[in-house]
């Protein structure tokens, strides 16, 4: 059973105390249903364990705070108009297979840029741009990829989109993939 929840704007730490919350509590509980957590972030930098910080640019003179997270990776921003997604799964029924559960989720963000006419590909993470303003990204080397310009889907639409309505089409889609049959069959 997978429980969607749309929460609106949150800081990163709430939306992180959240997630250590319901972790504990599947862990408690093993029968305890599957979270998506939809959400849009205050304005904030995020940067993984790596000692290589490089992609923060100029830390000193950032325009929003930065926050060392216990992933890995280099710094990315999130904040208002973009789309963030936590999926807090129990990977023991789906195969135990974290790559072919990742490429699902990326089919899953395909198919939501599908159905606004847009073509995806695979890039890692699950954060999509819907509208807002991009402007502190270049602050940044957002994920340490140089060169990469950010854009927003209401921007390669045409129109405004707004967070909440990806939202509530990111949980059909999140909803009707099955990650348990990808995970079993390799598919």
């Amino acid at each position: 059973m997978l429980n969607s929840t749309w929460l609106g704007r949150v800081t990163f730490s709430d939306a992180l105390a959240l997630q250590e919350e319901i972790v504990a509590r599947k862990t408690a509980d093993p029968s305890a249903p599957d979270e998506l957590l939809l959400l849009e972030h205050e304005p904030v930098y995020t940067i993984g364990r790596t000692p290589d910080q490089t992609s923060l640019r100029d830390p000193a003179n950032l325009p929003h705070p930065v926050v060392q997270t216990n992933r890995g990776g280099q710094a990315t921003y999130h904040g208002p108009g973009q789309l963030i997604g936590y999926p807090i799964l129990d990977l023991r029924t789906r195969g135990q297979d974290l790559h072919r559960y990742l490429r699902g989720l990326e089919e899953v963000l395909i198919a939501l840029l599908a159905e606004y006419g847009v073509a995806g590909e695979r890039s890692p993470g699950f954060a999509v741009n819907i509208c807002g303003d991009l402007a502190p990204f270049n602050a940044i080397t957002p994920c340490g990829l140089a060169g990469v310009e950010m854009t927003s889907l209401s921007h390669e639409c045409g129109r405004e989109i707004t967070v909440r309505e990806a939202a509530d089409r990111m949980k059909t889609h999140f909803g009707a993939y099955d990650c348990a049959k990808l995970a079993v069959s390799g598919e």
